[in-house]
């Protein structure tokens, strides 16, 4: 099988290796069928869209929205070398799934609205297939329910999409929480690579990165803890099992 490729833009190793780990997990994919590619650091490895199955993108620390002079030079670095594989996903028609920080990506690649109207703390809120959505091939094959449980947290989000990008799952607070910019290019606002017990391990790494305030962490964690959220990670699995090659 040809591999796929993880970017990665978390400049904390410990919380990326878990980042790492969580994807092979829900993908089902084997360490070497799975390149991990640190563009906080790294260019991109020299690859085309014939060696690759596809490329994932998971969350991030960073705020494509933030004003270009408040970003650091890691921040800076991973944007302009994510932009440059995008034209590349699109030139070669690769596939692409990108969660969280994939939609600041994709989004603003495409030209959508990206900022913080539609930001959610961190939270399992329930989100539904649009009509688009329950027609997508990714999502049948992912086998989602019209409705279902997704994990979220993030400060900027889509305000509006452009014409040819579809929107394919709808939350109350935040209307895009997943569209496809492309035939098989799509992006997440929620988050597939993650359940309940590892967001909460992920948000107490960024406790002071203003997703929540730090006084009431525990009553957070506390709720979401009785929450459930198994559905999201269907994509991942449905994204490795349906375009490898």
């Amino acid at each position: 099988m040809k591999p796929f490729v993880l970017i990665a833009t978390r400049p904390e190793d410990d919380v990326a290796e878990r980042e790492y780990e969580s994807v092979l997990r829900f993908t089902g994919l084997a360490e070497r069928d799975l390149i991990w590619a640190r563009l906080d650091r790294d260019p991109f490895p020299a690859l085309t869209g014939e060696d690759l199955s596809g490329i994932l993108v998971a969350g991030s620390p960073f705020t494509y929205s933030d004003p270009a002079e408040s970003k650091s030079a890691a921040q800076a670095r991973a944007e302009a070398e994510i932009f440059r594989v995008l034209d590349q996903v699109f030139a070669e028609d690769i596939p692409f799934l990108g969660a969280c920080y994939g939609v600041g990506t994709l989004g603003t690649h495409q030209g959508a609205r990206i900022d913080r109207t539609f930001g959610e703390p961190i939270g399992a809120i329930p989100v539904h297939l649009t009509d688009a959505g329950r027609e997508d091939p990714l999502i049948r094959a992912s086998g989602l329910p019209d409705t279902f449980t997704a994990l979220v947290g993030h400060k900027e989000a889509v305000h509006t999409l452009p014409p040819h990008a579809e929107a394919l799952v709808a939350g109350e607070a935040c209307p895009a929480q997943m569209f496809r910019a492309g035939p098989r290019q799509y992006a997440t606002q929620f988050h597939p690579e993650l359940d309940v017990p590892l967001i909460i391990e992920r948000a107490r790494h960024y406790r002071e990165h203003g997703y929540f305030d730090p006084e009431q962490m525990e009553e957070i964690f506390a709720e979401l803890g009785q929450k459930s959220a198994d559905e999201p990670p269907r994509l991942l699995r449905a994204f490795a099992e349906h375009f490898a090659r």
